[in-house]
C-alpha cells in the first residue's frame, strides 16, 4: 500500500470532513468561566464521530465540575492498538472561546457555520475543530485501508483547554495516561504553511486590575474619585513600563519579544453623567523564558503602589493565570524527527523548529517531562470574529497525521 493510496482515501473523504467540522461548530462548548455549560452537548457529536472511525478501544476520563449542568467535563481517549512500547498521541479539544461582539461577525453567525471559498466559517472552526476532524479522518483512512500501526496511536479529545486545562489535559496527566517515552503532538497552533514545529512556549501571566474610587455626579467631579480615569492611567503606565523594562527578543519565537496586552474591560456605570466608582481591566502577558515571572509581577505591584499613593484610589491585582515556561523540547527529539519526515513525505516541506506565545496544553506535558510538540497548518484566526478553517489545511494535516501514526 503506497502513501498515495492513503492520501487518496483522505482526499475522497473531504466532503465528509467538511460536514463533520460544520456539525461540531454548530454546538457551542463554552466553559463556565465565560457563562457556558461546558462541552457535554458537543461531546455527543464527538462520540458519534469516534464511533464511525472504528477504534479498537474508547475510554471516557471525565472530571467532576459542579459548575456545569452535567456535573462533569468530558474527555475521550481512543486507541488504535499496535505493538507494545511507545504510544503516539494527538491531542485536540472540544471547548471554544465565546463569540465576542456579534456585530463583528460579517460572514455568518458564530455557531451557524457556512462553507465559503473553501473555508468553513464559525467559532471553533480553526480552534480546534479543524485538527480534531483531521486526526479522526487520518485514523479512519488507516482503518479502512486495513493498515496496522507499529505502535499504539491514541487520540485524546479533551475539555477545558481554553481556561487552564484543569478538567482536561491536567486531569489526564494526573490519572497517569501518559508515559515518559510517549510521543505527543498538540495541533493547536502553527503556521500558515505548516512548516513550523513548535518546541517552546513563553510564560503566561493573566491578571485583573480592580480600581475603587468614589462614584459621583459627573457635574460634580470634586465630590468623587474617577476610578475609570485612574484605571486607564494605570493601565497605560503599566503598558509603558512593561514594554520598556522587558525589551529583549528571541528570534526562535514567532513573535520574538514579550507581549503585554490590555484586553478585557468590564462595564462600570450605566449612564453618561455618572463618574465611575469602580473600574476593572485585564492584561494578557506572554513573557519570554529569559524573564522571571515573579519579578515581572513585583514591578507591576510597584507601579500599583505608586498610583494608590498618588491618587487615593484602592487598587487590587488578581492573578488569573500564571504559567512559567517549561524547558523546551530538543530540536532533534524523536517526535520532531518523525514529524519532519511526515511533513516532507506528505507535503514536501522542510520543517523548522521554533517557539510560540504560549497557551497550549503542550506546556503541561513539558512540565511533566513528557515530550510534546505543537504543530498544525493554520492562519491563526482563532478567537477572532469570522474565525475559519481552510478545507485544504484540514485535508493536508490529516495526511500528515496518518503518516505520523504509521511512522
Amino acid at each position: 500500500m503506497s502513501n498515495q493510496d492513503l492520501f487518496r482515501e483522505i482526499e475522497d473523504s473531504k466532503a465528509e470532513m467538511v460536514e463533520a467540522l460544520m456539525a461540531l461548530v454548530r454546538v457551542p462548548a463554552i466553559g463556565p468561566e465565560n457563562g457556558g455549560e461546558g462541552e457535554s452537548n458537543k461531546a455527543e457529536k464527538v462520540i458519534q464521530l469516534l464511533g464511525d472511525v472504528g477504534f479498537d478501544e474508547i475510554q471516557r476520563v471525565d472530571a467532576e465540575d459542579p459548575r456545569v449542568p452535567s456535573g462533569k467535563r468530558l474527555n475521550f481517549v481512543a486507541y488504535v492498538l499496535g505493538d507494545a512500547g511507545k504510544k503516539i498521541w494527538i491531542i485536540t479539544h472540544m471547548d471554544v472561546v465565546p463569540p465576542g461582539d456579534l456585530a463583528l461577525w460579517k460572514v455568518t453567525k458564530p455557531f451557524e457555520p457556512v462553507l465559503k471559498d473553501n473555508r468553513v466559517y464559525g467559532r471553533g472552526a480553526e480552534d480546534n475543530g479543524q485538527s480534531l476532524v483531521a486526526s479522526l479522518f487520518a485514523i479512519r483512512a488507516i482503518k479502512r485501508l486495513g493498515l496496522r500501526p507499529k505502535r499504539t496511536v491514541a487520540l485524546a479529545v479533551v475539555s477545558d483547554e481554553e481556561q487552564g486545562n484543569t478538567f482536561g489535559i491536567q486531569h489526564l496527566i494526573r490519572r497517569g495516561l501518559f508515559k515518559k517515552d510517549d510521543l505527543i503532538v498538540v495541533p493547536d497552533a502553527g503556521s500558515d504553511d505548516g512548516s513550523l514545529i513548535e518546541v517552546a512556549e513563553k510564560s503566561i501571566l493573566w491578571f485583573k486590575l480592580h480600581t475603587v474610587g468614589k462614584q459621583s455626579h459627573a457635574s460634580l467631579p470634586t465630590k468623587g474619585l474617577n476610578a475609570h480615569r485612574v484605571g486607564m492611567q494605570l493601565s497605560l503606565a503599566l503598558d509603558k513600563m512593561l514594554h520598556e523594562k522587558y525589551p529583549l527578543k528571541d528570534e526562535k519565537f514567532d513573535v520574538p519579544e514579550s507581549t503585554f496586552e490590555i484586553t478585557k474591560k468590564e462595564s462600570n456605570v450605566e449612564a453618561v453623567n455618572i463618574i465611575p466608582g469602580e473600574d476593572t481591566v485585564y492584561f494578557d502577558c506572554r513573557i519570554l523564558p529569559i524573564y522571571n515571572v515573579d519579578a515581572v509581577l513585583s514591578e507591576i505591584m510597584k507601579v500599583i503602589a505608586r498610583f494608590e499613593k498618588d491618587t487615593g484610589a484602592k487598587i487590587s491585582l488578581e492573578v488569573l493565570q500564571k504559567q512559567v515556561s517549561p524547558e523546551s523540547n530538543a530540536a532533534d527529539s524523536e517526535i520532531v524527527i518523525h514529524l519532519k519526515t511526515a511533513l516532507k513525505e506528505a507535503r514536501g516541506l522542510d520543517a523548522r523548529v521554533g517557539g510560540l506565545g504560549g497557551g497550549t496544553c503542550a506546556a503541561y506535558f513539558r512540565r511533566a517531562s513528557l515530550p510534546a510538540v505543537v504543530w498544525s497548518t493554520v492562519d491563526e484566526v482563532a478567537h477572532q470574529s469570522d474565525e475559519y478553517s481552510k478545507v485544504e489545511n484540514m485535508v493536508n494535516d490529516a495526511k500528515v497525521f496518518a503518516l505520523l501514526a504509521l511512522s
